[in-house]
C-alpha cells in the first residue's frame, strides 16, 4: 500500500515520509495501539485518531484500485477502450465516478433501449437528437418493419434510446448528483390508513427537511418508519430544476419537432432512470452517514464508560437488589473473587432484623471496604437500608446495564459454572465497581445501552468501530498481566483469543509472571507479539521495576544509562523528579530512537504506571424515589447516563432517566452535546416536564445555571444567536421548553424510542 502514501498524506494533511511509516508498520503487523505509544519518532507523533484515517484511507484507495482495474479490464475486452475513455477513468476520483464511467458498458438487464436498437431505431434516435428541423413522421416511417408497426412506435423507441444515451452520460450524472447534493430533500408522509399503528412517526407524517442538513437520528428514524411499512419517502431535487439541468446540456436547436422528442426523452430519463437511481443511491448515502454519527455517538460513549473511574483493588460487598426475590449478595476480595454468596430481604418488614444482621457480620467475617449495588429495581430502598446501618462505609450505586446479559453468558458460565444467574450478576456489579473496564470487556457493547438506533446501523461497521474503542482503552489504562482475564488480555495489543487463553495458563502454571520476559515461554507468543503487547502489560513487585511501567522493555537500555549516568539504581530514579529534571533528553536519542521516544520515557519515569482514569466518587441523589415524587421546578442532582446527538438522559434516581435537550444543556450554542457534557458526570438540573402516566420527564441543566453576560449591542445591531435559532427551524420545533408536555414528550418517546 506504500504506493498509496502520497494520495493520502494529501488528502489528511500529512507528511508524506510519515504516512509511509504508518503503511510500513501496518505491513509488519504493528497495530494502531502500539504505532501511536512506541513509534512516534517514525510516525511525527500521529494520534490514533489519525492513524486509523490512515489505515481507513488506505483500504478505500485499495478497494478503488482493484475496482477500477476491472472495469478496464472489462471496458478492453469489449473492445471499446479509447484513450479519451482511459483518460477519463484516469482521472477519476470517487467511486461514483467510477461507476457513472462504466454504466454504459456494464452488462445488464434487458432494456427498452436495446429493444430498440435491436429493432434498428438507433439511426432515428441519433437523426433526432441533431435537433434539425425535419419531417419527423417521414423519417420515421422508414424504420417501420416487422417489430415496428407504426410511426408511433417508431419514435418511442428513438426515444428510449435517448433516454438511456443521457441517463448513461457521465456528466450528466455528475450534475444531477451535484444538484441532489445542494438542494434535495428527504420526505416523508404516512402511509394512507396507517395513522394509527404509526403513531410514533407522527412528526414525519407529512414532513421535508434538505439533505445536506438533516441530522443523523431524524433519517434513522424516518427510514425506521420506512422499513416497518408505515412512512413513504422520496428524495430528490425539484423535478422541474432536474429536467432543466439536463436540457441545458441536451438541447442545443431552437423548438421543432425534433427538439420537442428530445424533451420527452429527457424528461423520461429523468424521472424512470436519473430520479430513480440517483434516489436509492442518496438514500443509501444518507443512511451510510446516519450510521456512521450514531457509530461515533456509541463508540464515544462506550469510550466514557469504559473509562470509568475505578474504585480499586478493595474487598466488596455487592447486592443486586430485588423485591420479591429479595437481594443477592455477593463478597469479593480485592482481585474480585468471590468468597462468599448470600441471600437477603430488606423490603419484608419480618425479615429486616436478619437481613441486617447478615451485612454485620458478612462486613466482619471479610473485611468489606465498600458496597456496590445495582441501580436497578430496588436500588435506591437497598441503598438506603445499608445507609441507615451506619456501618461507616461508602455505598455506591453502579450501573447494572448488561449484568443480565454478562450472568447467562458463555463467559459467566465459564467463570462460575456452579452459580446461578443471580449470584454472577451481583458478582458483575462488585467487578464493576473495583474495576469497570475489566468487567464491561465481557459483554456485547450493544447490550451496555449507551448509543442511539444501535439496532439498526451498519452491525458490521458497528461491531468494528466498538471493537476498536474497546482495544483504544485497553491499551490506553494498561493490564496488570498477573490479574487480567483472558477477555482482558485479548483485547491487548498484539494477543487475542488465543494468546491470551495460553497466557493465562502459563500463568496458573507458574503462579505469576515474575518478568515481562517470562511472556517468551508462552507457547506461540513470538518476538513479534512481545514488541507489540510488552509495553501494555504490568508486573507490580515484578525483578524489573520498569515492568510495572509503560516504559517499553526495547528501551530498558535507555533508562539504565539515565541511571548510570546519575550514579542511582534505576529503581531510585522512578518517581524522582528533581533527578528526572536534570537528564537532558538529546543525550539519549538514538539512530533508533529519537526524542519523542526519550521525552515519553522520561514522563513515564515521572508517574510510572499512572491510571489516567478519574478516582471514583460518592454520589447522592435526592430524597425522591419514584417519578411521582417529581415535580415541575425541583433542582436535583443527577448523572448523565447515555448522550446523543439531540441530548443527554440524566439519571436522577427515580427508575426513569429525564431528558435534558441540546438546547437546555448550555447558555452558549451547541449542536452537540459531547461539547459540554460526558458519560458520568455530575449534574444539576431543573425539572421542565413531568408525565407521569407515560414515565417522561423532561430536564434542564442550563436553568440551574446564571446566564453569563451579554455583550451590548448596538441598536439596530443583529442578535447573533437569536438569529442563528430563527433561521434553524429544526433547533425550534425540537426546543422542549416552547412545546406542551405531551408534545414534548411524544419527541422523546419519538426520537429514544422509550
Amino acid at each position: 500500500m506504500i504506493e498509496f502514501a502520497q494520495s493520502i498524506a494529501g488528502k489528511l494533511g500529512l507528511r508524506v515520509q510519515h504516512v509511509e511509516a504508518v503503511l510500513n508498520l501496518f505491513a509488519e503487523g504493528a497495530t494502531i495501539p502500539f504505532i501511536a505509544r512506541y513509534r512516534k519518532d517514525k510516525t511525527g507523533a500521529m494520534d490514533e485518531v489519525q492513524i486509523q484515517n490512515v489505515q481507513d484511507e488506505a483500504k478505500f484507495l485499495k478497494e478503488f484500485t482493484e475496482r477500477k482495474a476491472f472495469i478496464e479490464k472489462a471496458i478492453t475486452e469489449q473492445g471499446k477502450m479509447t484513450e479519451a475513455l482511459q483518460a477519463k477513468i484516469d482521472k477519476a476520483t470517487t467511486l461514483a465516478e467510477l461507476e457513472d464511467i462504466y454504466l454504459p458498458y456494464k452488462p445488464k438487464r434487458k432494456t427498452k433501449a436495446q429493444t430498440a436498437r435491436e429493432n434498428g431505431l438507433e439511426p432515428l434516435a441519433l437523426r433526432i437528437l441533431e435537433q434539425k428541423d425535419i419531417e419527423l413522421s417521414g423519417e420515421a416511417e422508414g424504420f417501420i418493419n416487422d417489430n415496428v408497426k407504426s410511426i408511433d412506435e417508431a419514435l418511442q423507441g428513438a426515444r428510449d434510446i435517448i433516454a438511456e444515451t443521457v441517463n448513461e452520460d457521465a456528466q450528466v450524472r455528475a450534475k444531477m448528483r451535484k444538484l441532489f447534493e445542494d438542494t434535495a430533500t428527504l420526505q416523508s408522509k404516512v402511509i394512507t390508513e396507517k395513522e394509527a399503528e404509526a403513531v410514533k412517526y407522527k412528526d414525519y407524517f407529512d414532513f421535508s427537511e434538505p439533505i445536506s442538513k438533516i441530522p443523523s437520528h431524524r433519517i434513522l428514524a424516518i427510514l425506521r418508519g420506512f422499513l416497518e411499512g408505515f412512512l413513504r419517502i422520496s428524495i430528490g431535487p425539484v423535478e422541474e430544476e432536474g429536467i432543466e439541468t439536463i436540457e441545458r446540456q441536451y438541447i442545443t436547436g431552437s423548438l421543432n419537432p425534433s427538439v420537442e422528442q428530445v424533451k420527452k426523452a429527457i424528461k423520461d430519463a429523468y424521472r424512470r432512470l436519473l430520479q430513480p437511481s440517483l434516489e436509492s443511491e442518496f438514500r443509501t448515502g444518507l443512511k451510510g452517514r446516519g450510521d456512521e454519527e450514531a457509530i461515533t455517538v456509541f463508540a464515544e460513549n462506550l469510550r466514557q464508560l469504559l473509562l470509568s473511574s475505578p474504585l480499586g483493588s478493595k474487598r466488596i460487598l455487592a447486592i443486586d437488589p430485588g423485591y420479591r426475590t429479595g437481594c443477592k449478595v455477593v463478597c469479593l476480595d480485592e482481585k474480585g473473587e468471590l468468597q462468599h454468596n448470600d441471600l437477603i430481604f430488606v423490603h419484608e418488614n419480618n425479615k429486616l432484623l436478619d437481613s441486617e444482621y447478615k451485612v454485620r457480620d458478612l462486613v466482619a467475617k471479610y473485611k468489606i471496604e465498600a458496597f456496590a449495588i445495582g441501580d436497578g429495581t430496588a436500588g435506591r430502598e437497598t441503598e438506603q437500608f445499608i445507609k441507615k446501618l451506619n456501618l461507616g462505609l461508602p455505598v455506591f450505586l453502579v450501573n447494572e446495564d448488561g449484568a443480565s446479559v454478562y450472568s447467562a453468558s458463555e463467559i459467566a458460565r465459564e467463570e462460575f459454572p456452579d452459580k446461578d444467574v443471580t449470584v454472577r450478576g451481583a458478582v458483575s456489579i462488585g467487578r464493576r465497581l473495583i474495576d469497570p473496564l475489566a468487567e464491561l470487556v465481557k459483554i456485547d457493547p450493544k447490550s451496555i445501552g449507551v448509543g442511539q438506533y444501535q439496532h439498526d446501523v451498519n452491525q458490521f461497521r458497528l461491531k468494528e468501530r466498538l471493537d476498536q474503542t474497546v482495544v483504544s482503552c485497553v491499551n490506553a489504562v494498561g493490564v496488570n498481566l498477573n490479574t487480567a482475564s483472558k477477555h482482558l488480555l485479548s483485547y491487548v495489543s498484539g494477543i487475542g483469543g488465543t494468546l491470551a487463553e495460553n497466557i493465562v495458563k502459563y500463568r496458573n502454571e507458574i503462579g505469576r509472571f515474575s518478568s515481562r520476559q517470562q511472556l517468551l515461554k508462552v507457547p506461540r507468543l513470538g518476538g513479534k507479539a512481545f514488541e507489540q503487547c510488552a509495553g501494555f502489560l504490568r508486573i507490580k513487585e515484578g525483578e524489573q521495576p520498569l515492568d510495572s511501567s509503560a516504559v517499553h522493555p526495547e528501551v530498558y537500555p535507555i533508562v539504565e544509562k539515565m541511571a548510570a549516568d546519575l550514579g542511582v539504581e534505576i529503581k531510585a530514579l522512578i518517581g524522582n523528579e528533581t533527578q528526572i529534571k536534570s537528564i537532558d533528553a538529546k543525550k539519549y536519542v538514538t539512530e533508533q530512537f529519537g526524542e519523542h521516544t526519550v521525552k515519553d520515557i522520561l514522563n513515564e519515569l515521572r508517574k510510572p504506571g499512572l491510571d489516567p482514569r478519574s478516582e471514583v466518587q460518592q454520589f447522592e441523589f435526592a430524597n425522591i424515589y419514584s417519578i411521582s415524587d417529581v415535580s415541575v421546578g425541583m433542582v436535583v442532582p443527577g448523572i448523565v447516563t447515555n448522550i446523543t446527538r439531540f441530548g443527554a438522559f440524566v439519571d436522577i434516581g427515580v427508575k426513569q432517566d429525564g431528558l435534558v435537550h441540546v438546547s437546555e444543556i448550555s447558555h452558549n450554542y451547541i449542536t452537540d452535546p459531547n461539547e459540554a457534557l460526558k458519560l458520568n458526570d455530575k449534574v444539576m438540573v431543573k425539572v421542565m416536564e413531568v408525565d407521569v402516566p407515560r414515565a417522561r420527564i423532561a430536564l434542564s441543566i442550563k436553568q440551574t445555571q446564571e446566564a453569563p453576560a451579554r455583550p451590548q449591542r448596538r441598536p439596530g445591531g443583529n442578535n447573533n444567536e437569536r438569529n442563528r435559532n430563527n433561521n434553524n427551524p429544526r433547533k425550534q420545533e425540537d426546543d422542549l421548553s416552547n412545546m406542551s408536555v405531551n408534545d414534548a414528550l411524544s419527541l422523546l418517546k419519538k426520537k429514544f424510542g422509550k
